[in-house]
């Protein structure tokens, strides 16, 4: 069963409370998401097996451990998933990235499909959804169920700042999915944006506002 994981470690709380500040500018809100990512990404790979291999260092031989070839894929859910993948890229390099791109309908609310490539492997893949924020969690929910069509069997998702609706639309459509939020606020307004929240993402990290 899947989880949800509150990942409120003190640096990341403290990076997220600049971001939130209206008077914070693109440059800074975009190295900060990225430094959260990364952040994150400690605990959301924290579960990642090991293997052990022999080495040699300057003064022996040694048995190590190393992680065991786990393939790992990181999809952003277009736009504004963008500016978590650089954070995660950091930690995984050899990571593949895919891209799905998925708008809100204003009058709706609900998800519209627009764009979707994947590596040619993501079924063989462990696949971290990003996207930093989880509102209604329509978005969300829809790219886990593309992603389970494709064949995908193990899926997490990372955002930055969830609204309790946003969760418990996610857990419920997809109860095997790991929940990586930084902070869950207190719910969503009228026009379904998370209060406090900190704005829309995308137009703050591409300075389209």
């Amino acid at each position: 069963m899947g989880k949800l994981h509150i990942i409120d470690h003190p640096m990341i709380t403290h990076k997220l409370t600049i971001m939130r500040k209206t008077e914070t500018g693109s440059k800074d809100f975009r190295e900060l998401l990225n430094e959260i990512s990364m952040f994150m990404g400690y605990e959301i790979t924290r579960d990642f097996p090991l293997e052990e291999v022999e080495i040699e260092t300057p003064v022996s031989k040694m048995t190590a451990k190393m992680i065991s070839g786990k393939k790992v894929a990181i999809v952003p859910i277009l736009r504004a998933g963008l500016g978590m993948v650089d954070g995660l890229q950091t930690l995984v390099p050899v990571a593949k990235v895919g891209h799905i791109g998925l708008y809100r309908d204003p009058e709706t609310h609900l998800p519209v499909e627009y764009y979707c490539k994947l590596p040619f492997d993501i079924e063989e893949r462990t696949v971290i959804v990003v996207d930093p924020m989880l509102a209604t969690g329509g978005s969300a929910s829809d790219a886990i169920t593309l992603l389970k069509n494709k064949g995908v069997k193990s899926i997490r998702l990372m955002c930055l700042v969830g609204a309790p609706e946003g969760a418990e639309k996610v857990m419920a459509d997809h109860p095997d999915v790991d929940i990586y939020i930084a902070a869950m606020d207190e719910k969503l307004n009228e026009h379904k944006y998370i209060v406090p929240g900190l704005g829309d993402a995308g137009d703050r990290l591409f300075g389209t506002k």
